[in-house]
C-alpha cells in the first residue's frame, strides 16, 4: 500500500517540474498547461467517491490491483502524447485509476490495523511515504526532464509494474463485501463528477469567457450537485450515506483538507512558472530549490507521530496549517531577483506544515467510522483533497491570467505571480478556521496512543 502511494507521490512530484518543458515542446498556454494538472487531479478527485464506494462492495484487494495496471497503461500512453489533448486525456484516465486505487489501498489499511496506536502508526507511515514520493519526484523529474520530459511519464511506469508483481501475492485475498441489494450507484457518480469538472472549468474559464456564460456554467454545475443529492436521497445503495455528514467534525476536516490542498497545489505551480519562467532556473535548479518542502518526508513518520500521541490530531492539524499560512505570507512580496535564501524559510515552512497537516487530517477523517464504511471514508477525504487541488490550480490560473498585464513583460509576469499568490494565502486561512472550529470536539474526536488499550491488553 505504501508503494502505490509513492508511486501517486512522485508521479506528481515529477510532473511539477517538467510543467514548463512540457509547454515548450507542445507549445500549451497556461491554461492548457493548468489542464495537464488538473486533468488528472480531476479524474481523481471526480471518481474518488465511486471508487471508495466500489472497493467496499466488490472487495479492496480487486479494485486496488485492477486500476493499478490501467495506472500502468496509461501513464505510459502519457509519455507518448504528440498533442496536449492527447496528454491531457491520459492524464485524466490514470487519475480515474488513482481514484480507485487510493481508496482501496487506504481502506485496507484501515480495515486491517484496529482502530487507535495501531492504526493512527500505520496511517503516519503511509502519509509520510506519500510525502517522500513527492519529495523524491521533485529530485527525479529535474533530472529526468533533462534528458527528456516523456521519462517523467515512462518511470511511473516501471514502478507501477514492480508494485503490480509484488501486490499480487503481498494484498490478502478477501471475500468481496457486496451486501444483498448493493449497487454501483452510477447516475450519482456520474452527477457529482459532472458537477466537479464543471465547477472547475467554470473557475479556469472565468477570466476567458463573459459573465453570462459563467452563470450559466456555474449554474449548471450547482444543478448537478443537487442531481446528486436527489439520487442519493432515493437510491437504495447511494453512493455516499448522507447521514455521513451529521458529523459536524467530518465535515469541517474534509473542507480544511479541500482549502489545504488548494492552497499548497495553486501554491507549486505559480512558484515553478516563477523560478523557470521568470527567473530562467533549469528544472533541475527548481527541483532543488522546491526540496526543502520534502522535509516532510522526514518529519512526517518521526516528529508527528509523537506530537499525535502527545497533543491529539486536531491541535497538531491547527499547527501544521497556520504554518501554512505563514509560508505563503512570507512569500507573497517575491521579487525580480530574490535570492534563494531569501525564498528558503517559505520552503521549509511549509516542509514541517505539511508534516503537521497530511497524517493528522487522514486519521481524523476515519476515525469513527463503521469498518464497511472505510472506503466511503477514504473517498471523501481523497475527493477533498483532489477537488481542492483542481480549484486551487484552476483559481491560480485564473487569478494569474487576469493580473498579468498584456505587454507581456517581466514586470507583467511578476504581477500576475504576485496576485495569483493570493490564492493558497487566503485558501489556507480559511481552512486554519475551519480546522479551529473542531478543537472543541478534539477530545472526542482524536483517538491517542495512551486512550486505546492494544487489542491483547483489551482482551485481558
Amino acid at each position: 500500500m505504501c508503494g502505490a502511494i509513492f508511486l501517486e507521490g512522485i508521479d506528481v512530484g515529477m510532473l511539477n517540474v517538467a510543467l514548463p518543458s512540457i509547454r515548450a515542446d507542445l507549445g500549451l498556454s497556461t491554461g492548457e498547461l493548468q489542464w495537464v494538472m488538473s486533468a488528472y487531479v480531476l479524474g481523481y478527485g471526480g471518481f474518488m467517491l465511486f471508487g471508495g464506494r466500489a472497493a467496499d462492495l466488490f472487495g479492496r484487494r480487486r479494485m486496488f490491483l485492477v486500476p493499478l495496471a490501467v495506472f500502468l497503461v496509461f501513464s505510459g500512453l502519457g509519455g507518448l502524447a504528440t498533442e496536449g489533448w492527447m496528454l491531457i486525456l491520459a492524464r485524466f484516465v490514470t487519475g480515474v485509476a488513482a481514484a480507485f486505487m487510493t481508496p482501496a489501498g487506504l481502506s485496507i489499511i484501515t480495515t486491517t490495523f484496529a482502530e487507535g496506536r495501531q492504526r493512527n502508526k500505520a496511517l503516519l507511515i503511509y502519509s509520510g511515504t506519500a510525502a517522500g514520493g513527492f519529495s523524491l519526484g521533485l529530485v527525479a523529474g529535474g533530472l529526468l526532464t533533462a534528458i527528456d520530459w516523456r521519462w517523467v511519464f515512462f518511470a511511473p511506469v516501471v514502478m507501477s509494474f514492480i508494485i503490480l508483481v509484488a501486490a499480487l501475492p503481498l494484498v490478502p485475498r478477501s471475500p468481496a463485501p457486496r451486501r444483498a441489494g448493493a449497487a454501483v450507484d452510477l447516475p450519482g457518480a456520474f452527477a457529482v463528477t459532472g458537477g466537479i469538472l464543471l465547477l472547475v472549468f467554470t473557475v479556469e474559464r472565468a477570466t476567458h469567457t463573459s459573465p453570462t456564460w459563467t452563470v450559466l456554467t456555474l449554474t449548471g454545475s450547482l444543478a448537478l450537485f443537487a442531481t446528486f443529492v436527489a439520487v442519493e436521497r432515493r437510491t437504495p445503495s447511494p453512493l455516499v450515506r448522507l447521514g455521513v455528514f451529521r458529523s459536524a467534525m467530518l465535515v469541517r476536516t474534509n473542507l480544511a483538507g479541500m482549502l489545504y490542498f488548494a492552497g499548497f497545489f495553486g501554491f507549486q505551480f505559480i512558484a515553478v512558472l516563477y523560478l523557470q519562467e521568470l527567473r530562467g532556473w533549469s528544472t533541475l535548479e527548481t527541483s532543488f530549490a522546491l526540496l526543502a518542502v520534502g522535509a516532510d518526508a522526514i518529519l512526517a513518520p518521526l516528529l508527528t507521530p509523537i506530537l499525535v500521541n502527545r497533543f491529539g490530531n486536531v491541535r497538531v492539524a491547527v499547527c501544521g496549517i497556520a504554518l501554512a499560512v505563514v509560508s505563503y505570507g512570507l512569500f507573497l512580496p517575491i521579487g525580480m531577483d530574490w535570492t534563494y535564501l531569501a525564498m528558503f524559510p517559505s520552503m521549509i515552512i511549509l516542509g514541517v506544515a505539511f508534516a503537521l497537516t497530511y497524517g493528522p487530517l487522514t486519521i481524523a477523517a476515519t476515525n469513527g467510522i463503521a469498518q464497511h464504511e472505510q472506503g466511503l471514508a477514504s473517498g471523501l477525504l481523497y475527493t477533498s483533497f483532489q477537488f481542492g487541488a483542481a480549484l486551487g490550480l484552476a483559481a491560480v490560473t485564473a487569478v494569474n491570467t487576469a493580473a498579468t498585464g498584456t505587454d507581456g513583460t517581466p514586470q507583467d509576469m511578476l504581477d500576475g505571480y504576485r496576485a495569483a499568490l493570493l490564492v493558497p494565502f487566503l485558501a489556507a486561512v480559511v481552512a486554519l478556521v475551519m480546522i479551529a472550529l473542531n478543537l472543541r470536539g478534539s477530545r472526542a474526536a482524536t483517538v491517542m496512543a495512551t486512550d486505546t488499550p492494544e487489542p491483547a491488553a483489551a482482551a485481558r
